[in-house]
């Protein structure tokens, strides 16, 4: 998936100004950025919430539209946000085929839904006691599996992840990078959205970084360093000192 020049406007808020980003199968990109720096507008725009003033997205080498969220699952894009949008009063199944419930003519087929539910979840190596418990039972890792799991009914291409770490214990958040890590083992390409950057570096391939509303780096993980990252979030390599020394470097390499 590439996306281009993507800009979104808000009455007078400009909320995205020519957004750059490009994600491959079998890869995590992690999209960091201060509050304020566009990081949920843009997951929106992919997944179909808002549309984009201007800009394209090219899906599979082809130019496409993302007119509602509908139409995103169908593309293959699925979204799991940070309130996970979870019925805690319902079970494990219910909530993996809430809206997609599998029928044999006008009766759910509950026995082939528990079968499909321990198989996402055995994909996903995911440690969940029982598909017939209620979501409240479970732990905010376990929740997290859940939601993740849900996202990948109907084998979507892209994963986008919107904060799926936060609020959880240190053990937890080592049980959602494992199921990250086994999304792209599978093969989908997963955005990450994250402001916890031990995180980022322990299971992302390429870092973009988002300030105000624009690209301010992207960077291969393996080739960064955490305050390279930091300095890129806050703006701190963008200043008037170093805009100055770029602006005369090359007069210094060609001089008249």
């Amino acid at each position: 998936m590439s996306l281009r020049g993507i800009t979104k406007r808000f009455g007078a808020v400009q909320a995205l100004s020519g957004v750059d980003l490009d994600v491959y199968p079998g890869e995590v990109v992690a999209i960091v950025g201060d509050n304020g720096a566009g990081k949920s507008t843009l997951v929106k725009v992919l997944s179909g919430v808002h549309s984009q003033d201007e800009g394209s997205i090219t899906f599979e080498d082809e130019d496409v539209t993302i007119p509602d969220p509908a139409a995103a699952r169908q593309m293959g894009i699925s979204s799991v946000f940070q309130d996970l949008a979870l019925c805690d009063n319902l079970d494990v199944v219910a909530n993996l085929f809430l809206g997609r419930e599998v029928t044999a003519g006008r009766v759910m087929n509950e026995e082939e839904m528990e079968r499909r539910s321990w198989e996402l979840l055995r994909q996903l190596s995911a440690r969940i006691p029982s598909v017939r418990i209620p979501i409240a039972s479970l732990s905010g890792g376990q929740r997290q599996t859940v939601a993740i799991a849900r996202s990948l009914i109907g084998d979507p291409k892209v994963v986008i992840l919107d904060e799926p770490t936060a609020a959880l214990g240190v053990a937890q958040t080592a049980e959602v990078l494992n199921l990250i890590e086994r999304l792209r083992e599978r093969g989908h390409g997963v955005i990450l959205i994250s402001h916890n950057l031990a995180d980022v570096q322990a299971v992302a391939d390429r870092v973009v970084v988002l300030r105000l509303g624009r690209n301010n780096g992207t960077f291969n993980i393996r080739d960064v360093s955490y305050e390279e990252i930091i300095a890129a979030i806050t703006g701190a390599s963008d200043n008037a000192v170093t805009r100055r020394a770029a602006a005369a470097r090359p007069s210094e390499e060609n001089p008249a």
